[in-house]
C-alpha cells in the first residue's frame, strides 16, 4: 500500500498565541515572540486585526488591519531597531 506524498503547508506564519505581555508569531517552525514594550502597535488592537498576517516574502511579515511591517531580524533584535516618534 503507497502512501500519498503531503502537499506543501499552506500556513507559513500564524499567530499562536496573544497575551497581556506580546504576541507569540509562528514562523517556518519557529516561534518568535513580540513584547507590548518593543511593538506597541499591536497592544489595543482586536484579535481579528492581530491574526491577519501576512508573509509577502520570506521573513517579512504584514499586518494590513494595522498597517505594521516587521522583519525576522527586528522582532529578535528590537534593541537595533529603537522606536522614533515624530514631534508634532
Amino acid at each position: 500500500m503507497n502512501s500519498l506524498a503531503h502537499g506543501n503547508n499552506t500556513l507559513a506564519v500564524e499567530i499562536t498565541n496573544i497575551s497581556k505581555h506580546g504576541i507569540w508569531l509562528l514562523a517556518h517552525n519557529k516561534e518568535l515572540f513580540m513584547s507590548y514594550e518593543d511593538f506597541p502597535w499591536f497592544k489595543d488592537q482586536a484579535i481579528k486585526s492581530i491574526l491577519n498576517v501576512e508573509e509577502p516574502s520570506p521573513g517579512h511579515f504584514y499586518w494590513p488591519d494595522i498597517d505594521v511591517d516587521l522583519t525576522t531580524e527586528i522582532i529578535e533584535h528590537p534593541e537595533r531597531f529603537p522606536l522614533k516618534v515624530k514631534n508634532t
